[in-house]
Protein backbone atom coordinates (compact mmCIF):
# COMPACT_ATOMS: atom_id res chain seq x y z
CA UNK A 1 0.00 0.00 0.00
CA UNK A 2 1.55 3.64 -1.01
CA UNK A 3 2.04 5.73 1.62
CA UNK A 4 0.27 9.23 0.66
CA UNK A 5 3.00 11.91 1.16
CA UNK A 6 2.77 13.88 4.22
CA UNK A 7 2.03 17.60 3.03
CA UNK A 8 1.42 19.56 6.02
CA UNK A 9 3.74 21.59 8.00
CA UNK A 10 5.69 19.63 11.12
CA UNK A 11 4.46 22.91 13.38
CA UNK A 12 0.96 23.75 13.37
CA UNK A 13 -0.27 26.27 15.08
CA UNK A 14 -4.32 26.82 15.63
CA UNK A 15 -5.49 29.85 14.92
CA UNK A 16 -6.50 31.27 18.52
CA UNK A 17 -2.94 30.92 18.83
CA UNK A 18 -1.89 32.64 16.14
CA UNK A 19 -4.22 35.34 16.10
CA UNK A 20 -2.89 36.19 20.07
CA UNK A 21 0.23 36.03 19.28
CA UNK A 22 0.11 38.82 16.51
CA UNK A 23 -1.87 40.55 18.87
CA UNK A 24 -0.41 40.23 22.53
CA UNK A 25 3.79 40.67 20.96
CA UNK A 26 3.28 43.46 19.08
CA UNK A 27 1.41 44.72 21.88
CA UNK A 28 3.45 44.22 24.98
CA UNK A 29 6.31 45.24 21.98
CA UNK A 30 4.96 48.84 22.11
CA UNK A 31 4.32 48.82 26.12
CA UNK A 32 7.90 48.18 26.17
CA UNK A 33 8.95 50.62 24.59
CA UNK A 34 6.38 52.85 26.03
CA UNK A 35 7.25 52.05 29.33
CA UNK A 36 11.19 52.84 29.30
CA UNK A 37 9.77 56.46 27.73
CA UNK A 38 6.94 56.64 30.72
CA UNK A 39 9.75 56.11 33.60
CA UNK A 40 11.87 59.02 32.10
CA UNK A 41 8.82 61.28 31.50
CA UNK A 42 7.74 60.46 35.38
CA UNK A 43 11.44 60.79 36.85
CA UNK A 44 11.27 64.53 34.97
CA UNK A 45 7.62 65.43 35.88
CA UNK A 46 8.87 64.31 39.93
CA UNK A 47 12.20 66.24 39.47
CA UNK A 48 10.35 69.19 38.43
CA UNK A 49 8.10 68.84 41.12
CA UNK A 50 10.92 67.76 44.10
CA UNK A 51 12.93 70.90 42.74
CA UNK A 52 9.97 73.37 43.29
CA UNK A 53 9.76 71.77 47.11
CA UNK A 54 13.69 71.56 47.44
CA UNK A 55 13.59 75.35 46.19
CA UNK A 56 10.92 76.62 48.76
CA UNK A 57 12.89 75.16 51.57
CA UNK A 58 16.18 76.71 50.70
CA UNK A 59 13.70 79.47 50.52
CA UNK A 60 12.67 79.10 53.78
CA UNK A 61 15.95 78.55 55.30
CA UNK A 62 17.27 81.85 53.80
CA UNK A 63 14.53 83.91 54.90
CA UNK A 64 15.16 82.98 58.80
CA UNK A 65 18.80 84.14 58.23
CA UNK A 66 19.83 86.97 59.97
CA UNK A 67 22.89 88.86 60.67
CA UNK A 68 22.72 90.43 64.48
CA UNK A 69 25.98 92.09 66.54
CA UNK A 70 28.21 90.84 63.72
CA UNK A 71 28.14 87.42 63.59
CA UNK A 72 24.88 85.49 61.29
CA UNK A 73 21.94 84.09 63.58
CA UNK A 74 19.81 81.03 61.97
CA UNK A 75 16.62 80.06 63.83
CA UNK A 76 14.85 77.28 61.87
CA UNK A 77 11.15 77.00 63.09
CA UNK A 78 10.10 73.74 64.01
CA UNK A 79 7.49 73.25 61.36
CA UNK A 80 10.43 73.91 58.78
CA UNK A 81 12.35 70.87 60.62
CA UNK A 82 9.67 68.59 60.09
CA UNK A 83 9.64 69.02 56.61
CA UNK A 84 13.77 67.81 56.57
CA UNK A 85 12.27 64.26 57.79
CA UNK A 86 10.91 61.94 54.92
CA UNK A 87 10.25 58.99 57.10
CA UNK A 88 12.15 55.46 55.50
CA UNK A 89 12.88 57.14 52.57
CA UNK A 90 15.87 59.59 54.42
CA UNK A 91 16.01 62.80 55.48
CA UNK A 92 16.57 66.53 53.86
CA UNK A 93 20.04 67.90 54.62
CA UNK A 94 21.45 71.62 54.62
CA UNK A 95 23.91 73.90 54.80
CA UNK A 96 24.68 77.67 55.15
CA UNK A 97 28.18 79.03 54.32
CA UNK A 98 29.18 82.22 54.13
CA UNK A 99 30.89 83.50 50.48
CA UNK A 100 34.05 82.17 51.47
CA UNK A 101 32.53 78.68 52.63
CA UNK A 102 32.68 78.67 56.08
CA UNK A 103 30.04 76.83 57.51
CA UNK A 104 27.49 79.06 59.67
CA UNK A 105 25.14 75.81 60.35
CA UNK A 106 24.14 72.94 58.68
CA UNK A 107 25.55 69.60 58.18
CA UNK A 108 29.17 70.08 58.21
CA UNK A 109 29.36 66.39 55.68
CA UNK A 110 27.77 68.19 53.30
CA UNK A 111 30.16 68.77 50.90
CA UNK A 112 30.37 73.30 50.43
CA UNK A 113 29.26 74.55 47.24
CA UNK A 114 32.10 74.90 44.61
CA UNK A 115 31.37 77.21 41.92
CA UNK A 116 30.52 80.70 42.03
CA UNK A 117 27.42 83.57 41.77
CA UNK A 118 26.18 83.56 37.93
CA UNK A 119 27.08 86.19 36.13
CA UNK A 120 23.23 86.55 34.59
CA UNK A 121 21.60 86.86 37.31
CA UNK A 122 18.47 89.22 37.50
CA UNK A 123 17.60 89.13 40.57
CA UNK A 124 19.73 89.32 43.59
CA UNK A 125 19.11 86.14 44.86
CA UNK A 126 19.81 83.46 42.76
CA UNK A 127 19.34 79.77 42.87
CA UNK A 128 21.28 76.56 40.72
CA UNK A 129 20.60 72.85 41.05
CA UNK A 130 22.72 70.19 41.34
CA UNK A 131 23.76 66.90 41.88
CA UNK A 132 26.41 64.97 44.13
CA UNK A 133 27.18 62.23 46.79
CA UNK A 134 26.11 62.25 50.36
CA UNK A 135 27.54 60.04 52.81
CA UNK A 136 28.04 57.24 49.34
CA UNK A 137 23.85 57.68 48.75
CA UNK A 138 23.37 60.13 45.63
CA UNK A 139 21.73 63.39 46.43
CA UNK A 140 19.79 66.43 45.01
CA UNK A 141 21.06 69.73 45.76
CA UNK A 142 19.64 73.54 45.47
CA UNK A 143 22.17 76.21 45.99
CA UNK A 144 20.95 79.59 46.57
CA UNK A 145 22.80 83.15 46.85
CA UNK A 146 21.06 84.63 49.60
CA UNK A 147 21.76 88.26 50.58
CA UNK A 148 21.67 89.33 53.89
CA UNK A 149 21.57 92.99 54.77
CA UNK A 150 22.15 94.81 58.56
CA UNK A 151 22.27 97.76 59.63
CA UNK A 152 26.80 97.74 60.11
CA UNK A 153 27.17 95.60 57.15
CA UNK A 154 25.70 93.51 54.69
CA UNK A 155 27.19 90.31 52.48
CA UNK A 156 25.64 86.83 50.60
CA UNK A 157 25.19 83.65 52.33
CA UNK A 158 25.59 80.28 50.53
CA UNK A 159 22.25 78.15 51.59
CA UNK A 160 22.51 74.33 50.48
CA UNK A 161 19.49 71.93 50.86
CA UNK A 162 19.87 68.18 49.67
CA UNK A 163 17.79 65.32 49.15
CA UNK A 164 18.42 62.04 48.43
CA UNK A 165 17.72 60.82 44.66
CA UNK A 166 16.09 57.68 46.31
CA UNK A 167 12.89 59.80 47.49
CA UNK A 168 12.77 60.83 43.47
CA UNK A 169 13.04 57.56 42.01
CA UNK A 170 11.09 55.58 44.71
CA UNK A 171 8.65 58.19 43.77
CA UNK A 172 8.90 57.71 40.02
CA UNK A 173 8.72 53.93 40.37
CA UNK A 174 5.39 53.93 42.35
CA UNK A 175 3.97 55.84 39.14
CA UNK A 176 5.45 53.00 36.87
CA UNK A 177 4.33 50.01 39.06
CA UNK A 178 0.82 51.70 38.87
CA UNK A 179 0.92 52.65 35.16
CA UNK A 180 2.17 48.97 34.21
CA UNK A 181 -0.34 47.68 36.57
CA UNK A 182 -3.06 49.02 34.13
CA UNK A 183 -1.40 48.04 31.22
CA UNK A 184 -0.93 44.37 32.33
CA UNK A 185 -4.88 44.63 33.12
CA UNK A 186 -5.06 45.95 29.79
CA UNK A 187 -3.23 43.46 27.78
CA UNK A 188 -4.96 40.83 29.81
CA UNK A 189 -8.54 41.93 28.53
CA UNK A 190 -7.58 42.47 25.57
CA UNK A 191 -6.27 38.82 25.22
CA UNK A 192 -9.20 37.72 27.27
CA UNK A 193 -11.64 39.29 24.62
CA UNK A 194 -9.64 37.67 21.97
CA UNK A 195 -9.55 34.12 23.04
CA UNK A 196 -13.15 34.45 23.64
CA UNK A 197 -14.39 35.89 20.12
CA UNK A 198 -12.01 33.68 18.11
CA UNK A 199 -13.20 30.96 19.71
CA UNK A 200 -16.84 31.46 19.29
CA UNK A 201 -15.75 32.19 15.62
CA UNK A 202 -14.26 28.78 15.74
CA UNK A 203 -17.00 27.32 17.08
CA UNK A 204 -18.76 26.89 13.32
CA UNK A 205 -15.39 25.94 11.85
CA UNK A 206 -15.45 22.91 14.52
CA UNK A 207 -19.03 21.98 13.78
CA UNK A 208 -18.42 21.94 9.94
CA UNK A 209 -15.08 19.58 10.83
CA UNK A 210 -17.34 17.34 12.82
CA UNK A 211 -20.21 17.44 10.11
CA UNK A 212 -17.37 16.47 7.58
CA UNK A 213 -15.25 13.73 9.94
CA UNK A 214 -18.82 12.06 10.10
CA UNK A 215 -19.64 11.16 6.34
CA UNK A 216 -18.74 8.11 4.82
CA UNK A 217 -16.36 8.04 1.89
CA UNK A 218 -19.11 8.37 -0.88
CA UNK A 219 -21.36 10.95 1.05
CA UNK A 220 -20.84 14.20 -1.24
CA UNK A 221 -24.00 15.85 0.03
CA UNK A 222 -23.71 19.40 0.49
CA UNK A 223 -22.71 20.98 3.86
CA UNK A 224 -24.75 23.32 6.09
CA UNK A 225 -23.44 26.21 8.20
CA UNK A 226 -25.38 27.12 11.38
CA UNK A 227 -23.58 30.70 11.26
CA UNK A 228 -24.11 34.10 9.33
CA UNK A 229 -19.92 34.37 9.02
CA UNK A 230 -18.94 35.70 5.90
CA UNK A 231 -15.54 34.01 5.58
CA UNK A 232 -16.83 30.53 6.55
CA UNK A 233 -20.53 30.77 4.23
CA UNK A 234 -17.45 31.39 1.34
CA UNK A 235 -15.42 28.31 2.31
CA UNK A 236 -18.05 26.22 2.84
CA UNK A 237 -20.05 27.32 -1.20
CA UNK A 238 -16.38 26.58 -2.21
CA UNK A 239 -15.94 23.09 -0.53
CA UNK A 240 -19.57 22.31 -1.75
CA UNK A 241 -18.76 23.72 -5.16
CA UNK A 242 -15.81 21.34 -5.50
CA UNK A 243 -18.00 17.77 -3.55
CA UNK A 244 -20.56 18.84 -6.53
CA UNK A 245 -17.80 18.48 -9.59
CA UNK A 246 -16.67 15.50 -7.61
CA UNK A 247 -19.72 14.01 -7.46
CA UNK A 248 -20.36 14.33 -11.06
CA UNK A 249 -16.99 13.21 -12.23
CA UNK A 250 -17.66 10.25 -9.98
CA UNK A 251 -20.88 9.86 -11.33
CA UNK A 252 -19.25 9.98 -14.98
CA UNK A 253 -16.50 7.17 -13.73
CA UNK A 254 -19.03 5.07 -12.88
CA UNK A 255 -21.30 5.63 -15.93
CA UNK A 256 -18.45 4.57 -18.21
CA UNK A 257 -17.24 2.16 -16.49
CA UNK A 258 -20.62 0.22 -16.11
CA UNK A 259 -21.28 0.83 -19.81
CA UNK A 260 -17.73 -0.47 -20.59
CA UNK A 261 -18.13 -3.55 -18.83
CA UNK A 262 -21.61 -4.07 -20.39
CA UNK A 263 -20.71 -2.77 -23.68
CA UNK A 264 -17.51 -4.23 -24.71
CA UNK A 265 -18.46 -7.97 -23.01
CA UNK A 266 -20.78 -8.35 -26.15
CA UNK A 267 -18.29 -7.82 -28.99
CA UNK A 268 -15.24 -9.72 -26.85
CA UNK A 269 -17.63 -12.68 -26.47
CA UNK A 270 -19.01 -12.58 -30.59
CA UNK A 271 -15.16 -12.28 -31.06
CA UNK A 272 -14.32 -15.78 -28.88
CA UNK A 273 -16.71 -17.45 -30.25
CA UNK A 274 -15.58 -16.28 -34.03
CA UNK A 275 -11.84 -17.38 -32.97
CA UNK A 276 -13.40 -21.03 -31.76
CA UNK A 277 -15.41 -21.56 -34.94
CA UNK A 278 -12.37 -20.52 -36.96
CA UNK A 279 -10.10 -23.30 -35.21
CA UNK A 280 -12.62 -25.77 -35.22
CA UNK A 281 -12.93 -25.42 -38.94
CA UNK A 282 -16.81 -24.26 -39.09
CA UNK A 283 -16.32 -21.87 -42.11
CA UNK A 284 -13.43 -21.33 -44.56
CA UNK A 285 -10.72 -19.02 -42.90
CA UNK A 286 -11.37 -16.49 -45.54
CA UNK A 287 -15.08 -15.81 -44.52
CA UNK A 288 -13.97 -15.91 -40.01
CA UNK A 289 -10.84 -13.41 -40.73
CA UNK A 290 -13.36 -11.21 -42.33
CA UNK A 291 -15.97 -11.28 -39.77
CA UNK A 292 -13.07 -11.26 -37.51
CA UNK A 293 -12.04 -8.20 -38.82
CA UNK A 294 -15.78 -6.67 -38.44
CA UNK A 295 -15.94 -7.31 -34.78
CA UNK A 296 -12.55 -5.62 -34.12
CA UNK A 297 -13.75 -2.50 -36.14
CA UNK A 298 -16.87 -2.14 -34.34
CA UNK A 299 -15.07 -2.63 -30.99
CA UNK A 300 -12.36 -0.34 -31.52
CA UNK A 301 -15.10 1.89 -32.91
CA UNK A 302 -17.15 1.20 -29.51
CA UNK A 303 -13.95 1.76 -27.53
CA UNK A 304 -13.04 4.98 -29.33
CA UNK A 305 -16.78 6.45 -28.80
CA UNK A 306 -16.68 5.63 -24.88
CA UNK A 307 -12.55 7.11 -24.17
CA UNK A 308 -14.97 10.74 -26.24
CA UNK A 309 -17.05 10.89 -23.43
CA UNK A 310 -14.56 10.22 -20.62
CA UNK A 311 -12.49 13.27 -22.85
CA UNK A 312 -15.54 15.16 -22.71
CA UNK A 313 -15.51 15.36 -18.99
CA UNK A 314 -11.79 16.07 -18.62
CA UNK A 315 -12.10 18.89 -21.23
CA UNK A 316 -15.68 20.45 -19.47
CA UNK A 317 -13.67 20.61 -15.80
CA UNK A 318 -10.60 22.58 -17.38
CA UNK A 319 -12.79 25.45 -18.39
CA UNK A 320 -14.17 26.71 -21.77
CA UNK A 321 -12.80 30.23 -22.31
CA UNK A 322 -12.03 29.48 -26.60
CA UNK A 323 -12.87 31.71 -28.69
CA UNK A 324 -14.61 29.33 -31.63
CA UNK A 325 -16.47 30.12 -35.24
CA UNK A 326 -18.91 27.71 -35.33
CA UNK A 327 -19.29 28.31 -39.34
CA UNK A 328 -15.58 27.42 -39.75
CA UNK A 329 -16.00 24.55 -37.39
CA UNK A 330 -18.58 23.28 -39.81
CA UNK A 331 -17.21 24.12 -43.10
CA UNK A 332 -14.41 21.85 -41.97
CA UNK A 333 -16.05 18.90 -40.31
CA UNK A 334 -18.13 19.10 -43.90
CA UNK A 335 -14.40 19.10 -45.90
CA UNK A 336 -13.36 15.89 -43.94
CA UNK A 337 -16.42 13.92 -44.70
CA UNK A 338 -16.65 14.82 -48.02
CA UNK A 339 -15.42 11.71 -49.38
CA UNK A 340 -18.83 9.52 -47.78
CA UNK A 341 -20.64 12.28 -49.14
CA UNK A 342 -19.58 11.85 -52.71
CA UNK A 343 -19.72 7.91 -52.16
CA UNK A 344 -23.35 7.77 -51.50
CA UNK A 345 -23.62 10.91 -54.10
CA UNK A 346 -25.79 12.73 -51.98
CA UNK A 347 -26.84 16.54 -52.67
CA UNK A 348 -24.94 18.53 -49.93
CA UNK A 349 -26.39 22.34 -49.22
CA UNK A 350 -23.78 24.61 -46.88
CA UNK A 351 -25.90 27.57 -45.87
CA UNK A 352 -24.26 30.75 -43.48
CA UNK A 353 -25.93 33.84 -42.29
CA UNK A 354 -25.17 36.24 -39.65
CA UNK A 355 -21.56 36.71 -39.09
CA UNK A 356 -20.43 32.93 -38.72
CA UNK A 357 -21.76 32.30 -35.40
CA UNK A 358 -18.61 32.83 -32.96
CA UNK A 359 -19.43 31.06 -29.33
CA UNK A 360 -17.04 30.72 -26.39
CA UNK A 361 -16.20 26.68 -26.06
CA UNK A 362 -13.55 24.23 -27.07
CA UNK A 363 -12.99 24.14 -30.98
CA UNK A 364 -12.35 20.59 -30.56
CA UNK A 365 -15.32 19.85 -29.04
CA UNK A 366 -17.25 22.03 -31.55
CA UNK A 367 -15.92 20.36 -34.47
CA UNK A 368 -16.38 17.03 -33.20
CA UNK A 369 -20.20 17.12 -32.60
CA UNK A 370 -20.43 18.85 -35.79
CA UNK A 371 -18.77 15.67 -37.10
CA UNK A 372 -21.00 13.10 -35.17
CA UNK A 373 -24.06 14.96 -36.12
CA UNK A 374 -22.88 14.94 -40.23
CA UNK A 375 -21.96 11.67 -39.93
CA UNK A 376 -24.98 10.37 -38.69
CA UNK A 377 -26.90 12.25 -41.26
CA UNK A 378 -25.12 10.91 -44.02
CA UNK A 379 -25.09 7.49 -42.72
CA UNK A 380 -29.08 7.67 -42.62
CA UNK A 381 -29.40 9.80 -45.97
CA UNK A 382 -30.39 7.50 -48.88
CA UNK A 383 -28.17 7.58 -51.90
CA UNK A 384 -29.15 10.67 -53.71
CA UNK A 385 -30.85 12.57 -51.30
CA UNK A 386 -30.38 15.75 -49.80
CA UNK A 387 -28.45 16.78 -46.55
CA UNK A 388 -26.87 20.12 -45.83
CA UNK A 389 -25.65 22.46 -42.85
CA UNK A 390 -27.12 26.09 -41.86
CA UNK A 391 -25.62 28.70 -39.80
CA UNK A 392 -27.16 31.44 -38.12
CA UNK A 393 -26.20 33.86 -35.73
CA UNK A 394 -28.46 36.22 -34.66
CA UNK A 395 -28.64 38.87 -31.64
CA UNK A 396 -27.42 36.51 -28.49
CA UNK A 397 -28.16 33.36 -30.17
CA UNK A 398 -25.90 31.41 -32.03
CA UNK A 399 -27.43 28.17 -34.25
CA UNK A 400 -26.46 24.86 -36.19
CA UNK A 401 -29.06 23.11 -38.06
CA UNK A 402 -28.25 19.67 -39.65
CA UNK A 403 -30.63 18.28 -41.56
CA UNK A 404 -30.96 15.18 -43.69
CA UNK A 405 -33.25 13.03 -45.88
CA UNK A 406 -33.43 9.96 -44.21
CA UNK A 407 -37.04 9.58 -43.62
CA UNK A 408 -37.45 10.38 -39.62
CA UNK A 409 -38.33 8.66 -36.98
CA UNK A 410 -41.58 7.75 -34.86
CA UNK A 411 -42.04 10.40 -32.05
CA UNK A 412 -41.38 7.97 -29.16
CA UNK A 413 -38.24 7.34 -29.88
CA UNK A 414 -36.59 10.96 -30.88
CA UNK A 415 -36.09 12.04 -27.15
CA UNK A 416 -35.02 8.42 -27.02
CA UNK A 417 -31.94 8.69 -29.13
CA UNK A 418 -29.75 11.15 -26.28
CA UNK A 419 -29.04 7.93 -24.02
CA UNK A 420 -25.80 5.56 -24.43
CA UNK A 421 -26.41 2.31 -26.34
CA UNK A 422 -29.63 3.58 -27.91
CA UNK A 423 -30.02 3.67 -31.52
CA UNK A 424 -33.75 3.49 -33.62
CA UNK A 425 -31.76 2.93 -37.17
CA UNK A 426 -31.74 -0.71 -37.99
CA UNK A 427 -28.15 0.01 -38.78
CA UNK A 428 -25.27 -0.92 -36.97
CA UNK A 429 -24.58 1.44 -34.66
CA UNK A 430 -22.35 1.64 -31.02
CA UNK A 431 -25.69 3.96 -29.87
CA UNK A 432 -22.90 6.60 -28.54
CA UNK A 433 -22.99 9.26 -31.16
CA UNK A 434 -26.03 11.39 -30.52
CA UNK A 435 -25.05 10.69 -26.43
CA UNK A 436 -21.13 12.08 -27.32
CA UNK A 437 -23.21 14.89 -28.71
CA UNK A 438 -25.37 15.56 -26.45
CA UNK A 439 -22.28 16.12 -23.79
CA UNK A 440 -20.89 18.09 -25.59
CA UNK A 441 -23.63 20.66 -26.06
CA UNK A 442 -24.43 20.07 -22.42
CA UNK A 443 -20.49 20.81 -21.65
CA UNK A 444 -20.60 23.87 -23.77
CA UNK A 445 -23.73 25.26 -22.17
CA UNK A 446 -25.84 24.95 -25.21
CA UNK A 447 -28.88 23.34 -26.08
CA UNK A 448 -29.78 20.37 -28.65
CA UNK A 449 -33.52 19.32 -29.97
CA UNK A 450 -34.08 16.58 -32.62
CA UNK A 451 -37.39 16.94 -34.39
CA UNK A 452 -38.74 15.62 -37.68
CA UNK A 453 -38.92 17.74 -40.76
CA UNK A 454 -41.34 17.25 -44.16
CA UNK A 455 -38.95 19.22 -46.66
CA UNK A 456 -40.66 20.66 -49.68
CA UNK A 457 -40.90 17.83 -51.89
CA UNK A 458 -42.68 15.70 -49.29
CA UNK A 459 -39.28 14.03 -48.12
CA UNK A 460 -38.74 13.41 -44.39
CA UNK A 461 -36.22 13.65 -42.55
CA UNK A 462 -34.38 14.65 -39.30
CA UNK A 463 -33.22 18.28 -37.78
CA UNK A 464 -30.37 18.11 -35.62
CA UNK A 465 -31.29 21.91 -34.05
CA UNK A 466 -28.05 22.86 -31.97
CA UNK A 467 -28.12 26.73 -30.05
CA UNK A 468 -25.40 28.64 -28.27
CA UNK A 469 -24.88 31.81 -26.58
CA UNK A 470 -22.86 33.90 -29.25
CA UNK A 471 -19.83 35.36 -27.75
CA UNK A 472 -19.27 39.17 -28.51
Amino acid sequence: MSRVPETVPTHRFSARSYVLAWIALPLCAVLAVDTGFLYRSALSSVNVAYDRTLLATTHAVGDVLRFENGRYRLSLPLALFEIYETGQSGRYYYRVSDASGQLISGDEDLRPYQGGLPKNASYPASVQFYEDVFLGAPIRVAVLFQPVFSNDESGTVIVQVAEPMKIREESARDILRSTLLRQGMLVLAICFAVYVSVTRALRPLNQLRDEIDRRSADDLSALTLRANLLELSTVTQAMNQLMERLARLIHYQKRFIANASHQLRTPLAVLKTQLQSGLRGDAPGEVVLREISGTVERTITLANRMLLLAKIEQRRSQGMSELCHLSDLARSAAVELSPLIAEKNLDFEFDERGGGGRIRGDAWLVGELVRNLLNNAIRHTPPGQRLGIRVRCADDLAELLIWDSGGGLPEDQVNMLFEPFSSGFSESGSGLGLAISREIVLSLGGRIVLANAVRGNGVKGLDARVSFVAAR
